[in-house]
Parts: structure tokens; C-alpha cells; sequence
């Protein structure tokens, strides 16, 4: 029986847009209010955050709204296959549908179809597997995988949120994105610790899109090296990126560190615009 490790992110609730995005905002929002729709979207990313079921007596509490405002709201969703409902029928949480309708989502498509069968290849040939990241806003997220035939694999589930400044994929992702993608992500970060953590990872950024990948020790799992690679727009801004959590295996013969960073750079390259 093969044996497999899978790593998977819990996921935060966002932080609070700065205030001054807020308040030229405002307006905005108050001209286009839908309540409803707020309340639906609450919802669902309140079950997003969290990783276990939660009674419709936590969801309240936790949004501080009426107990027949989210009867109704959490009714509609489970209808329509957003939200399950336990065996017992007292517990909620977040079906996969959203994540299948992302994976509609061309660009994702596109990538994805061209990627799987190159990441398959690699995964053969190096013995290790590796997971495709994409950027959404102010995270990433993993949108396909490719594992090894070996009886132990480490992988990381697709679907699983990856922080931008922690991480080798999401580090490379900062180290390749345009200037207005930077300036973006820098207002949704002002005045928070997401700030002072990117003002102290500059240098290394630069040094990385100098260097066009990233190796290090991961920040999530001891005994694993993470290499990175972007996968690059013809205006050489990261698409993606593609990465390995290399890990050694006694008693058995595979390529290192720097052969597995040569085949994954392969795989970018091919897939790079």
C-alpha cells in the first residue's frame, strides 16, 4: 500500500480592507447594497475558514445575524449544493462545488490541461511529486498535482490556500509580478504585519527573480526542500509557479536537489508563454 502524506493549509479569514480603500468604496457599496447576497457569501466564507462543521448555532454567533436570516440563507445553499449538511443534520460546512467552479474558469483550464501530463513526467522522473500555484488576490492557491509512484509521497492537496509571503511557491509568485500587481497587494496590506514581513523579504524577491527559482528549506514541514519555478507570461510576469517539496528516502537511488531543480525547470519552460 503506498503511503501519502498530504499537506493542507487551513484557511484564514480575510483581514480587513485599509481604510482608506474603504472609504472610497462607500458610496459604492451603499448604492449597490444586496443583503441577501451578503448574507449568503458570509456563509460561505465563514465554512471556508474553518476546517471542521458548524452547528447553525455557531454560525450565528459567529456572523452576529438573526437565527432566521441564516435558516433561510443556509437552506438555499445547501439546496443548491454550496453547503452540506451532516448525517446527523445539525452540523454544516463547505461542499466542493466552488472549487469545481473555479476549476471551469479558462485560464485555470488552459494551465491545468497543459500542465498535468508534463507534471506526471516529472513526478516519474525525479521520484518526487510537485504542485502547480496559482495567485488569487492576496494568497495562492494549489491547482494541480502530480505524485510519484514511490510507496512514501509528500503532496499537497489541490485546493489548498498558500500564503504568498511564507511559502517558496508564494515568494516566487511576489518575486515575478508587475508593478501593478505589487502596488495592489501593498494597499491591501498597509498598516499590517503582511507590510513589515514583505518590506523584510524585498531583497531576497529580487535576488529570486535574478535567479528565476527558489530553493530553501520549507517553513511548513521539517525535512522537506522546496524548489520553485515560475511559469512565465511572454512579458516574463509569473503565470504560475511550479513547485517540489524534495524529500530524501533512505535505501533508494533518485535525483537530488539539483537534478530535480534542472527536470522542473523543464516543465516550466514548456509551459511558459
Amino acid at each position: 500500500m503506498n503511503n501519502i502524506f498530504i499537506c493542507q493549509q487551513r484557511r484564514r479569514v480575510a483581514l480587513p480592507r485599509p481604510s482608506g480603500e474603504q472609504e472610497e468604496g462607500a458610496s459604492r457599496e451603499a448604492l449597490y447594497r444586496a443583503p441577501a447576497l451578503d448574507k449568503g457569501l458570509d456563509i460561505l466564507e465563514l465554512l471556508a475558514s474553518r476546517s471542521d462543521a458548524l452547528t447553525r448555532a455557531e454560525i450565528v454567533k459567529e456572523l452576529g445575524r438573526g437565527a432566521s436570516e441564516i435558516y433561510r440563507m443556509l437552506e438555499r445553499l445547501v439546496a443548491r449544493g454550496y453547503v452540506y449538511r451532516s448525517a446527523e443534520g445539525d452540523r454544516f460546512a463547505l461542499s466542493m462545488k466552488l472549487f469545481v467552479l473555479a476549476q471551469h474558469h479558462p485560464p485555470i483550464r488552459r494551465l491545468t490541461a497543459r500542465a498535468v501530463p508534463l507534471m506526471d513526467r516529472f513526478a516519474g522522473e525525479s521520484g518526487q511529486s510537485c504542485h502547480l500555484v496559482m495567485r488569487e488576490r492576496d494568497e495562492a492557491v494549489v491547482v494541480a498535482h502530480a505524485a510519484a509512484s514511490s510507496d512514501w509521497v509528500f503532496t499537497v492537496r489541490v485546493g489548498t490556500p498558500i500564503d504568498l509571503l511564507t511559502t517558496g511557491s508564494g515568494q516566487l509568485l511576489l518575486a515575478f509580478q508587475d508593478t501593478q500587481a505589487k502596488e495592489e497587494l501593498l494597499v491591501r496590506w498597509k498598516g499590517t504585519e503582511k507590510a513589515v514581513i514583505y518590506a523584510g523579504l524585498e531583497a531576497q524577491l529580487a535576488a529570486y527573480g535574478k535567479a528565476a527559482y527558489r530553493i530553501d528549506e520549507s517553513q511548513q514541514i521539517f525535512g522537506v526542500n522546496d524548489i520553485s519555478v515560475p511559469i512565465l507570461t511572454a512579458e516574463g510576469h509569473a503565470l504560475a509557479v511550479l513547485t517540489c517539496p524534495h524529500i530524501r528516502r533512505t535505501g533508494s537511488a533518485q535525483p537530488d536537489v539539483e537534478r530535480s531543480l534542472v527536470l522542473l525547470q523543464r516543465v516550466a519552460e514548456a509551459l511558459s508563454l
